[in-house]
């Protein structure tokens, strides 16, 4: 299973609102300006995320975008599905044989438990935790 840049730009979207949640909203442009992205194609992932009702669209001068529920309630899983379709690591599981069928369930189901385990708040924290520490090879 490949991430394209739908679902990557999407999850950079929805990370930056999650990290904005509660100050009001933001636009696409500015997000776009920040993280070096085409506020077009921005515009574009807003639409499935807003009618999927992970976020909300705002009129007016001061207008934009904000997240529709907290971020610890919305998954990378359900941001990753609305973009991106059904997970799944290979196309035809059903065909295969049942050795490999087995191993490309087991497959799309920790990727799956990753994704919907992993929610924006638990992304916008990763921020806030201690680096990883560089390790020094010697040959």
């Amino acid at each position: 299973m490949k991430i394209s840049t739908k679902g990557r730009y999407g999850l950079t979207v929805m990370i930056e609102l999650a990290r904005k949640y509660g100050e009001g909203p933001t636009s696409l442009k500015s997000i776009a300006e920040e993280k070096d992205l085409s506020a077009h194609y921005l515009e574009q992932l807003a639409a499935p995320l807003r009618n999927a009702g992970l976020i909300r669209s705002v009129r007016g001068a001061y207008g934009g975008y904000i997240l529709a529920s907290e971020p610890s309630e919305i998954s990378a899983g359900d941001i990753i599905r609305v973009l991106e379709g059904p997970i799944t690591p290979v196309e035809g599981i059903e065909e295969e044989e049942p050795a490999q069928q087995a191993l490309w369930l087991q497959i799309r189901d920790v990727v799956k438990d990753v994704l919907d385990t992993t929610t924006l708040q638990d992304l916008i924290q990763h921020d806030h935790r201690e680096p990883q520490k560089e390790y020094m090879f010697y040959i």
